[in-house]
């Protein structure tokens, strides 16, 4: 694929401020697409708690074909805490998505952005720059509508394998490989409870056999409660971070907490084919349709994509790209903009106002 050959991207908006932030990221995209040679082609489908509400179903089967054969799927946040199955959980097309594509690799990355507040003191002057790679298709999750209830007990099972737990480290491996090129620290840590469950002393294992054949890059091994105190206390000592989905599904909320919140958290679901780019926040519908919504994460997100796409199709353009995006994000936060969770006032349009000017 050259850069000249339009990038065909699946856009699932979802629910409550998903199309509000959507919005502004693709505007970002059209933007990109002004001032290079790279070329988009949108399509938009259904998925969310609206949906379903409408139809009994998370997503149409069109969604699902469409994301199958798009370059690359962009989803807005998803749910409504009013609108779910019946067993009572939540509407989740982003849970089904990893499961459809097996989606193995969850990348979290927590960069905080000069002049936005971080509650860990220190933080401006040390920097926080890191990613947590959640496994995202097993683990506890495994179990998800395979649980057993009755009247005295409820049980779920986890699952790790050797096939998606090898693939995982590699591609951890190969994310820390990557930013030791561009300057970090060349780590990868192990987040796990091995000293405690059989299911985690066989991950750790599977990680050490991945270790030995990275030599290059220092990997280290954490429990997750010491992981997670260390985090709070010095987290510019973290560079990458790989766990099991619920350990990561938590950490990846900590770490978000670290850097300004979920406003300003990206997030990719990644798999050997597909891959999934979203905010890390949920829907709020609290705030929905008030221009309030700071579409920061969603924009990242969109930056999160163009890096993966460069380097699935070998388009160096749309690395430059993303790398302009993120520049575009620091200059408007370091330009003064303050979105309204920082107690500022500058809503949707200021803050993708702002970001488009420095692109």
């Amino acid at each position: 694929m050259s850069a000249n050959d339009a990038l065909h991207i699946a856009v699932l908006a979802g629910d409550g401020i998903g199309p509000e932030v959507m919005a502004p990221a693709l505007d970002v995209l059209r933007r990109v697409e002004a001032t290079t040679k790279l070329r988009f082609r949108f399509t938009d489908a259904p998925a969310g708690a609206t949906h379903y509400q409408q139809t009994g179903r998370s997503m149409p089967e069109s969604a699902i074909k469409l994301c199958d054969e798009a370059d690359a799927i962009l989803l807005g946040a998803c749910g409504l805490p009013h609108i779910r199955y019946p067993d009572n959980t939540e509407i989740a097309p982003q849970i089904e998505l990893r499961m459809i594509f097996d989606l193995y690799a969850g990348v979290r990355p927590a960069r905080l952005i000069p002049g936005v507040p971080s509650p860990i003191v220190g933080a401006a002057q040390h920097g926080i720059d890191l990613v947590l790679i959640r496994e995202s298709t097993e683990g506890l999750f495994a179990s998800m509508g395979k649980g057993i209830v009755t009247a005295d007990e409820a049980r779920e099972t986890m699952v790790i394998t050797r096939k998606t737990s090898q693939r995982l480290f590699e591609f951890s491996f190969r994310i820390a490989e990557r930013r030791k090129a561009r300057g970090r620290k060349g780590q990868l840590a192990c987040v796990d409870k091995a000293n405690v469950f059989k299911a985690f002393a066989y991950f750790r294992g599977l990680f050490d056999e991945a270790a030995a054949r990275h030599p290059d890059i220092e990997a280290s091994r954490i429990y997750v409660d010491a992981c997670s105190a260390m985090l709070v206390k010095r987290p510019w000592d973290f560079d990458v971070l790989v766990t099991e989905n619920m350990f990561g599904d938590i950490l990846s909320d900590l770490t978000a907490g670290l850097i300004g919140g979920l406003g300003m958290a990206p997030s990719a679901d990644i798999g050997d084919r597909h891959a999934v780019f979203q905010p890390c926040h949920g829907t709020a519908p609290d705030i929905m349709g008030q221009g309030k919504a700071n579409p920061t994460a969603m924009i990242l997100s969109v930056a999160l994509m163009l890096d993966w796409l460069a380097d699935k199709h070998l388009l160096p353009e749309a690395a430059a790209a993303a790398e302009r995006i993120e520049s575009a994000v620091d200059k408007a936060y370091a330009d003064g903009i303050k979105p309204m969770e920082f107690g500022g006032r500058d809503g949707t349009a200021e803050i993708t106002r702002a970001v488009i000017a420095g692109l």
